[in-house]
C-alpha cells in the first residue's frame, strides 16, 4: 500500500482535512509544533485554508490528525520544498516543457529514456520534477527543456515503454 493510499485511509472519513493534507504534499509543506512551514517559513493557518478551500479550523483538525499519527507525523515534520520550479515561468523564458504520465512510476528508464532523446535532438534539461509516487495519485514527470520541444518528439517519447501521456506546453 502506498503512502498515500495509507493517506487516504486515515482521512476517509474526513474529505475536508484530505484536502489540507494533499495541499500540505503538494507544496511541500511541513507541520512542526502545530505550525505549518515553507522550510523555515510559518504559513499561517488562514492561507493554507484559502488555498485548500476548506474552513481554518479543519487545517487545525488535519493538523491534530497528523501529528496523532506517528507515521504521518514523522513525515511531515521533515517535509520540504524541492527548490525553484521553472513550470510556471518556462513559456515566458523560452524554454520547452514536457509533462509525462507513465502507466507504472516504478518501472525504470522513463527519465533515461526520455532525456536520452532530448539529448540526442540537442536539447539540454535544465530542470527534472519528479512526483513521488507513494505521495501523488497520478504522478508525472516533468522536464523544462533549454528551449521549445518540437512537436515530432512526442510521437518518439510516447514509445517510451510505460509511458501512457506526453503533452508539451
Amino acid at each position: 500500500m502506498t503512502l498515500w493510499n495509507k493517506i487516504v485511509t486515515t482521512m476517509a472519513s474526513h474529505p475536508e482535512r484530505l484536502k489540507v493534507v494533499r495541499t500540505l504534499l503538494e507544496n511541500g509543506l511541513a507541520i512542526r509544533r502545530s505550525r505549518i512551514y515553507l522550510n523555515d517559513i510559518e504559513v499561517p493557518v488562514v492561507k493554507l485554508a484559502r488555498v485548500a478551500k476548506v474552513d481554518r479550523r479543519t487545517v487545525g483538525e488535519a493538523i491534530r490528525s497528523i501529528e496523532s499519527n506517528p507515521e504521518l507525523k514523522s513525515l511531515f515534520e521533515k517535509l520540504g520544498s524541492a527548490g525553484v520550479s521553472l513550470r510556471g515561468v518556462a513559456h515566458d523564458l523560452g524554454l520547452g516543457t514536457v509533462e509525462i504520465l507513465v502507466e507504472n512510476p516504478a518501472k525504470p528508464g522513463i527519465i533515461a529514456g526520455a532525456s536520452s532523446l532530448l539529448s540526442t535532438a540537442g536539447i539540454s534539461i535544465r530542470q527534472a520534477l519528479v512526483d513521488d509516487p507513494d505521495l501523488v495519485p497520478e504522478p508525472k514527470l516533468v522536464l523544462i527543456a533549454d528551449r521549445p520541444v518540437p512537436g515530432d518528439l512526442v510521437t518518439k517519447l510516447r514509445e517510451i515503454p510505460g509511458v501512457v501521456r506526453v503533452s508539451l506546453y
